[in-house]
């Protein structure tokens, strides 16, 4: 590898700080040109710096420090491109973000003489129509959540999985998620971890009307449809958590498997049941 792409949490505290210098010296030590996102790299000072929608066409690699979230803005970026993605977790509760700053050199030194592997986990594709004409389409390695305002009215969420009617959810919300989203919003509604390498979709309704309504695991092949049935002007879908817009009556959520894959850079210390364990404190006491 000749470039590796360092996108950090914006946040200018000092662990960020001395992370990413120390990063950027340990590859220019070892010949390989850091390439920084532009938010983090210029108020460092550094020359070679760009956009961070640029790095996964400039980079043979991505570093990501900080937390799942930092994480999921860089995965829909990659689209397509094999590019590995290595996450390395600055503090917070991040499945994602599964090696440790300890670990990150030791892992880095493998991943030079090419002895790692990628865990390539799926994404969905979303489709947001209004009056039949789509006016946002994302792919994303999370969740899609369509949920309302603190105060809004319960939803109306009438749910078609490939053109057959599943039912009408009275619910504050639904979320459909992928095997990697099942440990984040899902989770805290009540949804299975369902293990990554396992393709399928989630559905998990947010606090149903009707007590019996469950989540349910989906085919990976399923196209879900979910139109809003309620006049309801605080509702709102939001994809992975960081981007989305307003949900209005009769507009329809088509959400598939999307034909991109994210390629993420295994930890060698560790397994996915270890990171469950010690982010979920699973046997403490």
């Amino acid at each position: 590898m000749k470039r590796i792409g360092i996108v950090a949490k914006v946040k200018q505290d000092k662990l960020v700080r001395q992370t990413v210098n120390d990063l950027v010296r340990w590859l220019s030590n070892r010949q390989i040109q850091p390439v920084l996102d532009e938010e983090i790299g210029k108020p460092l000072g550094h020359p070679d710096c760009l956009p961070k929608q640029e790095l996964p066409e400039a980079t043979e690699m991505l570093v990501v420090l900080g937390g799942d979230g930092t994480l999921l803005s860089v995965a829909r970026l990659v689209k397509g491109r094999d590019v590995p993605i290595l996450g390395v977790n600055l503090g917070s509760m991040g499945f994602l973000t599964e090696v440790t700053i300890e670990e990150m050199f030791p892992v880095l030194e493998q991943v030079l003489e090419g002895k790692y592997r990628i865990d390539r986990r799926m994404m969905l594709n979303a489709q947001i129509l209004r009056q039949g004409a789509c006016i946002m389409e994302e792919s994303l390695l999370n969740d899609v959540v369509i949920n309302k305002s603190a105060l809004a009215r319960i939803l109306t969420l009438e749910v078609v999985v490939d053109g057959n009617y599943l039912t009408t959810f009275q619910a504050d919300g639904l979320i459909l998620s992928t095997p990697t989203g099942s440990t984040a919003y899902s989770m805290a509604a009540g949804g299975p971890i369902i293990y990554p390498s396992l393709a399928s979709i989630l559905l998990s309704p947010i606090c149903p009307h009707t007590l019996t309504n469950r989540p349910i695991i989906l085919p990976v092949d399923s196209t879900v449809e979910v139109t809003l049935r309620s006049e309801q002007r605080d509702a709102y879908v939001t994809l992975d958590g960081q981007v989305g817009l307003t949900f209005l009556e009769n507009d329809v959520a088509k959400i598939e498997q999307s034909e991109y894959t994210v390629p993420l850079v295994k930890s060698p210390f560790k397994g996915y049941f270890e990171v469950l364990r010690t982010k979920l404190k699973w046997g403490e006491r």
